[in-house]
């Protein structure tokens, strides 16, 4: 029995070149940190980019950047907000005030609980920044848990948000006080400017072990540690692509803990235009090396 010759296809060197280097691409690409591939949105670059761009501009800059949508500094114009971004389709992450709790409820829960109505059904989190100077933890516990009430009747969560200048400035006394609190949906915020400012970086990895019950929001952005004693925060909060901070060591610390919250990009006062440094943050987001630490 003979058997019949099969011609052997022949591949050109150069289409073999292009097929190993597309599968190496996308091994790389699968490298990354997980988190690092989540969803990122823009915050605190619409204040200062409003002299140049209005809300629906804003919004058609973010989508073509690929941003995942944005926070809304305050509770003001939550309704204008809202519409720019359902235009085109992003989501509106973040929005909140301000609270000082040592004041009556009805200085601040009115306009809360209006925010509350108009954010009612959406993944949007409450931050709140606390002011004032309560005697302590225990005595604004009961004024928290009943925002956080009003928050679960729209299906919200509040997170609180560690500030510096104000009664909760470390991320240690945000969680301590969430802990108190003990409702579901009231947890905290990291935010790696005010943290960095506020606590000592070797605390790192205990400090989000213990937030990690309550996290619920996650705020990153390049920075120089060195900078933690300035005047201004020109240091603390830089785009993505600048600072000697080990952005990708924090993700990848947040990824080994299993936190699965959103992912937002801190853009207060940076200089320049927005355009410009959300689209630099944005390409150094994607390119994040990959960190092998345990």
């Amino acid at each position: 029995m003979g058997f019949s010759r099969i011609a052997t296809p022949v591949f050109p060197v150069s289409l073999f070149v292009f097929v190993i280097s597309a599968g190496l691409n996308c091994v790389q690409a699968d490298e990354r940190p997980a988190i690092a591939r989540k969803p990122l949105f823009a915050f605190g670059f619409d204040h200062h980019d409003l002299r140049k761009r209005d809300f629906d501009q804003q919004a058609q800059m973010l989508k073509q950047l690929k941003f995942s949508g944005m926070g809304h500094v305050g509770l003001i114009d939550l309704n204008q907000r809202l519409k720019a971004l359902d235009r085109v389709g992003l989501k509106l992450c973040l929005a909140g005030e301000r609270v000082d709790l040592t004041h009556a409820s009805s200085s601040y829960l009115p306009q809360l609980q209006a925010a509350f109505e108009t954010l009612k059904g959406r993944d949007t989190i409450i931050y709140l920044v606390l002011t004032g100077q309560p005697v302590n933890d225990q005595a604004v516990v009961p004024a928290l848990r009943q925002i956080a009430a009003q928050a679960a009747k729209c299906k919200l969560r509040v997170a609180i948000y560690p500030h510096t200048g104000e009664w909760v400035r470390r991320s240690d006394h945000a969680v301590r006080l969430a802990r108190k609190v003990d409702r579901p949906n009231c947890g905290v915020a990291f935010n790696l400017c005010h943290w960095l400012k506020n606590e000592n970086p070797s605390g790192l990895v205990p400090l989000l072990k213990s937030a990690m019950p309550y996290l619920m929001l996650v705020t990153i952005n390049g920075a120089d540690v060195a900078g933690k004693d300035d005047q201004n925060w020109a240091r603390l909060i830089q785009p993505l692509d600048q600072g000697t901070f080990d952005v990708g060591m924090l993700l990848n610390t947040l990824r080994r803990l299993g936190y699965q919250g959103q992912i937002g990009l801190m853009c207060w006062g940076i200089g320049g235009d927005a355009q410009t440094h959300l689209q630099r943050s944005m390409a150094a987001w994607h390119n994040l090396p990959v960190a092998n630490r345990q």
